[in-house]
C-alpha cells in the first residue's frame, strides 16, 4: 500500500515549490492600481512588482494552479531538464548570471524532486533484507558446517544456563547462540517456518538480529551522552520503527543536504575568487536534483528488468562522475585538468557530507 505520508509530502512540496517560483496573481483594482503594490497598472502585468492584473476567480482555474504547482506543467520545465541532464554546467552558469525566466529555479527543482523521490521510493519499495543468495556447492557446504557447530555451542549454552538460572550473562550468551543459529538455518533455507520469538519478530529476520545485538550488548551506541544512549537503544529494540523514524526524517530534513554541501564545494574555490557562497548553493541545488531523478529512475526501471538494473548500477558509477565534471567545467568555465582533479576531490567531498548527512537524520530519528 502506498505511504500516505510519502504521497503528501509529494505533492505538498510540489505546491510549495510552484509557489517559491511566482507569486499569485491579483485583480486590478477599480481605478486601474495594482492591488499588491498600488502603481499605475497598463497591460497584463504591474510593471512595478510584476503581479499579474487579472487571474480567473473559478473552481476550474484553482484546479490548474494546483497541477501547475504539483506537476510544474509550463514550458520552463521542458527547458530545465535537458540541460540538467546533458548540459548542466551552462544551466547553473545562465542562473547565477541572471537569465532566470526560462527556467524553474534550483531550489523549486530540488524540493519538488526530492519529496517526489521519496513518494516513488514508497511505490517501488527496497530490496528485501532476508532475500538469500543462490548458494554454490562450497558455500552450502561450509555454511553447514558452520551451522553443525552453531548448534553444538547452542546446546552448550543451554545447559550451562539451566545450571545457572540466575546468570543473565549465561542467558545473554544462549540468546546470541540461538540468533547465530537462526541466521545459518535462514541462509541454508532450512529454518523452522512455524519457529517463533516472544517479542514477536521473526527468527533471523535482520529486525530480530537488531534486537539481539543490542539486547545482548553486542551492538555499542555511543553517542557521546549517556541518556543519549539509552534512548538510541530502546529504539533499536524495535528496528521496524526505527527505520520508519529514519525514513520520515530524511525526507522530512533532506534540505539539511544544502546547508552541509556548499562549504565542501567553496574549498574547491578557496583561492578563486568572483565565486560567492550562492553560486556554490546553485550548482549543489541542481547537482542534488540530478541525482534524485535518477535514483527514481533507477528505482522505477530496476524491478522491471535485470538489464535496467545493470544500466542504473553503471550509471551510478560513471554517470555521477560525468556529470559532475561537466557541471563543474561549465558553471565555473574551468579547463578539463582544473575540472577534473576537483571533480575527484568533490567526489570524495561527497562521502563525507552523506556521511554527515545520514548521522544527522539517524540522530534526529532516533531521539525524535
Amino acid at each position: 500500500m502506498v505511504d500516505i505520508d510519502a504521497a503528501g509530502g509529494a505533492a505538498s512540496a510540489g505546491i510549495l515549490a510552484g509557489a517559491l517560483e511566482r507569486p499569485t496573481g491579483h485583480v486590478g483594482d477599480a481605478e486601474g492600481n495594482c492591488t499588491d503594490c498600488g502603481q499605475p497598472v497598463e497591460g497584463k502585468f504591474c510593471s512595478n512588482c510584476g503581479q499579474p492584473t487579472h487571474v480567473h476567480r473559478s473552481l476550474l482555474h484553482l484546479g490548474e494552479e494546483m497541477l501547475h504547482g504539483v506537476l510544474h506543467f509550463d514550458a520552463r520545465i521542458w527547458r530545465t531538464l535537458p540541460l540538467l541532464a546533458f548540459n548542466p554546467g551552462r544551466l547553473t552558469r545562465e542562473w547565477v548570471q541572471g537569465r532566470r525566466t526560462r527556467y524553474v529555479s534550483p531550489l523549486a527543482m530540488f524540493l519538488f524532486t526530492v519529496f517526489l523521490m521519496f513518494f516513488v521510493f514508497s511505490f517501488s519499495g527496497g530490496l528485501d533484507p532476508n532475500m538469500t543468495t543462490t548458494l554454490t556447492p562450497a558455500e552450502r557446504t561450509e555454511l553447514t558446517q558452520s551451522l553443525q557447530s552453531a548448534r553444538a555451542e547452542l546446546a552448550e549454552a543451554r545447559r550451562a544456563a539451566d545450571a545457572a538460572p540466575e546468570s543473565d550473562a549465561l542467558k545473554l550468551t544462549e540468546r546470541a547462540r540461538a540468533t547465530s543459529v537462526e541466521v545459518l538455518e535462514t541462509r541454508l533455507g532450512v529454518a523452522d517456518p512455524t519457529a517463533s520469538r516472544t517479542d514477536g519478530l521473526t527468527p533471523g529476520s535482520w529486525q530480530a538480529q537488531i534486537h539481539d545485538a543490542v539486547a545482548s550488548g553486542d551492538l555499542k551506541v555511543n553517542m557521546g551522552n549517556g541518556a543519549l544512549n539509552e534512548t538510541i537503544k530502546k529504539k533499536l529494540l524495535n528496528p521496524d520503527l526505527a527505520i520508519y523514524k529514519i525514513q520520515q526524517t530524511a525526507y522530512k530534513f533532506s534540505f539539511l543536504l544544502i546547508p552541509i554541501s556548499i562549504p565542501f564545494v567553496a574549498l574547491l574555490f578557496l583561492w578563486r575568487r568572483g565565486f560567492t557562497l550562492y553560486d556554490h548553493g546553485v550548482f549543489v541545488l541542481y547537482s542534488l536534483t540530478a541525482m534524485s531523478i535518477l535514483m527514481m529512475v533507477v528505482s522505477l526501471l530496476g524491478p522491471l528488468w535485470v538489464g535496467f538494473a545493470f544500466l542504473g548500477a553503471m550509471a551510478f558509477t560513471f554517470g555521477i562522475p560525468v556529470h559532475m565534471y561537466a557541471q563543474l567545467k561549465g558553471a565555473y568555465d574551468l579547463s578539463w585538468v582544473s575540472a577534473a582533479w576537483r571533480t575527484l576531490v568533490l567526489l570524495l567531498f561527497c562521502v563525507f557530507a552523506f556521511s554527515l548527512f545520514l548521522l544527522a537524520i539517524i540522530t534526529l530519528g532516533l531521539t525524535g
